[in-house]
């Protein structure tokens, strides 16, 4: 398992699609995965620290894992299968619940959890941008701001 960190959400254009950018921290790949505008606004929530006056789902979901003393030890995304990623979350304890991979990102960032990745993830749909490289990272940015789900139909994937 590696140790992913969550850029951001950005939108690909010209379809407006929204994606979750996820970067191996130990390393030199960026993992896009397109998810829902939904989840996508919950992400972009939980990351600039917004707190709507009532709790949205993920916030009650996290609500609901304390109260019951439980605590989100890690987001697992531990597959990619015909274009859908699958992630787990791992509890105290040892037990593990299936998720979409989206819905486990912005879980994670509201229990400040860490989020892994299967090296076959990494490996079927990672990007690889040399951080030491500014040319690379802007072409990296053009990249995706050209890409389309179907460009990764041969192995990255899509949440939904």
């Amino acid at each position: 398992m590696r140790a992913l960190d969550v850029i951001g959400v950005r939108v690909e254009m010209p379809s407006n699609n929204p994606i979750v950018l996820l970067r191996e921290r130990d390393g030199d790949r960026y993992l896009p995965i397109w998810i829902g505008a939904p989840e996508a606004s919950a992400i972009a929530f939980a990351q600039q620290g917004v707190v709507p006056p009532r709790p949205l789902t993920h916030d009650l979901l996290k609500d609901v894992i304390a109260a019951l003393g439980r605590r989100l030890e890690e987001v697992r995304i531990v597959e990619v299968r015909d274009n859908v990623y699958f992630a787990e979350l791992a509890f105290d304890g040892g037990a593990t619940v299936s998720s979409r991979t989206s819905d486990a990102i912005a879980l994670a960032l509201r229990v400040g959890c860490p989020i892994v990745s299967a090296d076959e993830v990494l490996d079927s749909g990672g990007v690889p941008v040399p951080d030491e490289d500014e040319d690379e990272v802007e072409k990296f940015r053009e990249f995706l701001d050209h890409i389309t789900p179907e460009d990764f139909e041969s192995g990255s994937g899509s949440d939904r």
